[in-house]
């Protein structure tokens, strides 16, 4: 039993696999089985668990049963006072860009 890793070449991540090898009775060889440990930080090199379905990990956050509303609120008003920036501001752009014809 050991660790393998395997570096998908297509995206450069590396995984890590949990190899087990067995004797394989009809073929007279030696086999392994592989099982998905995680995929490898390339800055420490910690094995990060995953179920290999696109995941971060097999432990969830807990969701928020009582989130801050007054939090969310001031996110959305900031968001929304960008966003009437950028439409004043690309209003005024189409205004000059007619005006130059």
């Amino acid at each position: 039993m050991g660790i393998v890793y395997q570096t998908d070449k297509r995206v450069g991540i590396t995984y890590a696999y949990e190899n087990k090898a067995y004797w394989d009775k009809e073929k007279k060889q030696s086999r392994s089985k592989r099982t998905l440990i995680g995929r490898v930080d390339p800055d420490t090199g910690e094995i990060i668990p995953t179920d290999g379905r696109r995941k971060r990990g097999s432990i969830r956050k807990e969701e928020n049963k009582n989130p801050d509303y007054k939090k969310l609120y001031e996110e959305l008003q900031m968001k929304y006072a960008a966003l009437e920036t950028l439409t004043t501001a690309l209003q005024k752009e189409i205004k000059d860009l007619r005006g130059s014809r």
